[in-house]
């Protein structure tokens, strides 16, 4: 970073603090906050005077820094048990009440990137914003075809506001990286990295509506989940055309209700969703706060979200999803010697970790948790003082879960505003179970088989070579020199490696045999058994 970034970043930080003086944020700092932060606050308490309730203040702070500090925002809304009800209530209204800016900007935006008249290509254009969000505005139109629409308009000069912010975060990321062995645990340089990632991700509307398709297919014979239609020829860098769709925010809890849905299920439907893109789709919304989720009119007696706003989307590693769920799955059967395994195997606590210690101090911690009513227990929470506690035994913070956390917090806030009986133990436990045991299944061995076989047929013309030359040492002991004399290699071994390279050779050659599946899929799991088989006595 040169000294005009530092520069910039420096009147960046001064501005942040001189407008929480301004609205006298002070009053929201914890009473064990450090003393030398609380005087940073003194000129609040001199100069300022403000009417506005403390539920206002945090929202005109966030929306006056910019998109950076109104998703931060966002993501406060969601957890309105960390909340009062006026700050609840007033970060709510950063969902998609951002001031608008000027319509008519927004009609040359439009006209330009689509390089015709916006009357020549839209009936029925409205004027006036459906919804302003920090990133986005967004206006309603038809088609001339007939299709209703709304038409998003990336905001004009936020890329430099956000580009501004982001030297801010990755500076701090380099101090907090400097601060012992505490920060750099943490990863904050390749979180910030991360974060820089999916932000300018967000810029290119065109990655949007590329999530957007994906997560149409994915659900495309699952009705519960809806993603509006994308309308390809209308969608630009900073311009996306979509299906208009008609339902009821999930907020509105009181107009779901009155339609006939029941709330206690359309709970427990989301956390499904929740559940099926992050372990069955590995390709999760990670946007989900309340202004990007709907319910339609439609569909009562089966109730359907419909999901907007896909510019942010996560994954995770097959390693990641199993040693999380997992994770998750000993929690909830209060297993903490498997939680503690799972985080030395995953790598996310040093291997040298004593585990029955990593035991100890997780039983500690949960046990008072537990000792609650299910329905009272935040499943983020849990998550939060797992990590915690595993910091304590040098815990690696990974930035591919961060996104992650975000999500289950914001699906975990959304469930409660609905129905805050919700039991999201009971809920996801039986998903797990499901999953855990179709993870295993000879269906799923096959089809693991039969995905890593293109590569395998790859790699097919070596093996003739192998052969030939595991036969002549058969046939020639006495030519083998060993390099190392930990253990001898018999000629069982060698044997068992010939079956196991002619059971791959077959395994490759019978799914295009016209052999009857049955037992097509028979041999195949058979011959995956030998290969296991070889591994073990290696």
């Amino acid at each position: 970073m040169g000294k005009t970034d530092y520069m910039s970043v420096m009147l960046r930080s001064i501005a942040i603090w001189w407008h929480a003086c301004c609205l006298r944020l002070d009053v929201l700092i914890p009473a064990d906050a450090p003393l030398w932060f609380k005087l940073l606050f003194i000129p609040a308490k001199v100069f300022s005077r403000t009417k506005h309730s403390e539920g206002e203040r945090l929202r005109l702070w966030c929306e006056h820094l910019g998109p950076i500090f109104i998703k931060f925002g966002q993501l406060l809304s969601t957890r309105p048990d960390l909340l009062t009800e006026d700050m609840a209530t007033e970060l709510r209204k950063l969902q998609d009440a951002v001031p608008p800016f000027d319509p008519e900007e927004f009609r040359k935006i439009v006209e330009t990137g689509l390089g015709s008249n916006i009357d020549d290509l839209f009936t029925d254009y409205s004027a006036n914003p459906l919804a302003s969000a920090s990133l986005a505005q967004v206006h309603t139109a038809r088609l001339k075809s007939g299709e209703d629409v709304v038409i998003k308009v990336i905001r004009p000069g936020v890329d430099r506001i956000i580009q501004r912010d982001l030297k801010l975060l990755r500076l701090l990321a380099q101090i907090i990286n400097r601060m012992g062995a505490d920060g750099r645990r943490l990863h904050a340089p390749e979180i910030v990295a991360d974060y820089r990632f999916i932000i300018e991700s967000e810029l290119d509307l065109r990655h949007e509506a590329a999530n957007a398709q994906k997560l149409r297919d994915n659900f495309i014979d699952n009705p519960v989940n809806y993603t509006p239609q994308v309308y390809w020829d209308y969608v630009r860098e900073n311009i996306m055309v979509s299906e208009c769709i008609d339902g009821i925010p999930v907020t509105d809890a009181k107009a779901i209700s009155e339609l006939g849905i029941d709330l206690k299920q359309l709970a427990e439907i989301g956390v499904g969703i929740f559940f099926t893109q992050v372990f069955e789709h590995n390709f999760f919304h990670a946007d989900m706060h309340p202004g990007n989720i709907f319910v339609s009119k439609e569909h009562i007696d089966k109730p359907q979200y419909m999901c907007v706003d896909c510019a942010i989307v996560g994954s995770l590693t097959d390693e990641e999803r199993y040693s999380l769920a997992t994770m998750l799955l000993s929690v909830f059967r209060r297993d903490y010697r498997k939680v503690a395994e799972v985080q030395i195997q995953a790598g996310w606590v040093a291997p040298d970790t004593p585990v029955h210690q990593f035991e100890a101090e997780i039983r500690t911690v949960c046990e008072p948790i537990f000792a609650r009513p299910l329905s009272e227990i935040s499943f983020a929470s849990i998550l939060v003082s797992l990590f915690q506690t595993a910091r304590r035994f040098d815990m690696q913070m990974m930035p591919s879960l961060f996104l992650l956390e975000k999500t289950i917090v914001n699906v975990e806030g959304l469930g409660r505003q609905l129905y805050p009986e919700l039991d999201l133990w009971n809920t996801l436990a039986p998903h797990f179970e499901k999953w855990s045991k179709d993870r295993y299944s000879p269906k799923s061995i096959i089809n693991k088989i039969r995905e890593i076989g293109p590569n395998w047929l790859e790699q097919f013309p070596e093996i003739p070579p192998l052969l030939f030359k595991a036969l002549h040492q058969l046939a020639n002991p006495a030519e083998v020199v060993p390099v190392k004399r930990e253990r001898n290699k018999t000629s069982s071994d060698t044997g068992l490696w010939l079956a196991a390279i002619a059971g791959v050779t077959l395994g490759l050659l019978l799914p295009e045999l016209p052999t009857p599946e049955s037992l097509r899929d028979l041999s195949i799991a058979t011959l995956a058994l030998i290969g296991a088989y070889v591994l073990v006595r290696r």
